[in-house]
């Protein structure tokens, strides 16, 4: 596959990204009781949740936060290859890049959503740079060991979830029934049991990012993968999915966390194939391909916007849909509103890339990258 279109099939799988992790967050948002309820009745679960709503909800359930942490390691390759290639040290001004991205998350975990993933994953790449430092042995040993550890705790906590009561921590009431200040004092008040996620994750992520710069160095995207892109598909949506499936709709709280962060991983990976494999045979696009490629281009406008849109049509402050959704309807309700934000992005993203090369984060990002580093035509070859 040429470098342009393999440029093209990341961008693309960045865009489903992007909006896979709004189809995990929309039951979120169209939640009454927000986050904490929502793991508080063990995913937003109800005793008479028909099987149907729990396997809607499952299809995204964690696999979109991998597909996610894949592409964010196959992108710090992708840096340290142009920063060797325009003769900067590496990590060198690379750690410039994971800082904005670290004050990109506390923003938007402040001023829009509890659920950020940005601050996890700027802290993620900065522990993962230097390991691109180390040879092939040493790469393979720490993603032996991130994974490990991982599976560790993950088996640990499915355990108790399994045989002992897993109910969230009493005491703290959700605030999305209140103004945009109230929410945004929750955040900082309950700041530890908002982020208690990113560190439990950050082996997986470190192992998920380790696992996309070798995925993208073992030729995923080229035609000397095809053997690996058709293993993972069958892998990842042959086995794991239909398990993942299986344990989300009937195994509880305990199931949805094997799968979320057990099995999850794994549709990603298969995922990622099929898309590079459908690319391999169909290089240029079609409509909804050039669509999510554009969300791609822009990921962090996107997935910024995403949680504006998603917030002012929920939560109260904006249009209060959460609470004013009757029960019955919730389901289809959920469903249209990812639809209508969804639609709103990849509407914004073509619009804005008709006259602007970079989201308008992308382009203050961009700038401020510049900024720091004093716009070396080194440090913007590693930016562009």
């Amino acid at each position: 596959m040429p470098l342009h279109d393999r440029l093209i099939v990341l961008d693309v799988l960045r865009g489903i990204a992007i909006l896979g992790t709004l189809g995990t967050n929309i039951w979120i948002f169209m939640y009454p009781g927000g986050l904490l309820g929502y793991l508080a009745t063990g995913w937003g679960q109800s005793d008479d949740m028909h099987w149907g709503t729990l396997a809607l909800q499952q299809l995204t359930q964690g696999k979109f936060l991998g597909l996610l942490a894949l592409m964010f390691g196959m992108g710090i390759v992708l840096q340290q290859r142009s920063a060797l290639a325009a003769g900067i040290r590496w990590p060198g001004p690379y750690l410039v890049r994971a800082a904005l991205l670290f004050v990109d998350g506390v923003l938007n975990y402040l001023f829009v959503v509890e659920f950020d993933v940005l601050m996890g994953y700027a802290i993620t790449s900065v522990v993962v740079a230097f390991m691109l430092r180390l040879g092939s042995r040493g790469r393979t040993a720490w993603l032996a060991v991130a994974a490990g550890v991982h599976f560790l705790f993950l088996g640990l906590v499915v355990l108790v979830l399994a045989f002992f009561d897993g109910d969230m921590p009493g005491g703290v009431t959700a605030a999305t029934g209140s103004g945009w200040w109230d929410m945004v004092q929750s955040r900082v008040d309950n700041v530890w049991l908002f982020r208690e996620e990113m560190f439990f994750i950050a082996p997986m992520s470190v192992a998920l990012f380790l696992l996309g710069a070798r995925l993208l160095e073992a030729g995923v995207f080229e035609a000397r993968g095809v053997r690996l892109r058709r293993w993972l598909i069958v892998l990842g949506l042959g086995v794991a999915w239909p398990i993942d499936m299986a344990m989300g709709v009937f195994g509880g709280d305990a199931g949805i966390m094997a799968g979320r962060y057990g099995t999850a991983p794994f549709v990603a990976m298969g995922l990622l194939a099929a898309v590079a494999e459908a690319f391999h045979r169909r290089p240029q696009p079609g409509a909804l391909g050039r669509r999510l490629a554009e969300v791609g281009r822009m990921a962090l406008s996107g997935y910024v916007l995403q949680n504006l849109l998603a917030s002012a049509l929920c939560y109260d402050w904006g249009l209060g849909l959460a609470r004013r959704v009757p029960e019955a309807w919730s389901v289809p309700a959920t469903v249209g509103i990812y639809l209508l934000v969804a639609a709103g992005v990849m509407l914004f993203a073509h619009l804005w890339q008709r006259h602007a090369k970079r989201g308008p984060l992308e382009w203050l990002w961009h700038r401020s990258y510049l900024r720091l580093t004093r716009g070396s035509r080194a440090n913007d070859a590693v930016a562009a």
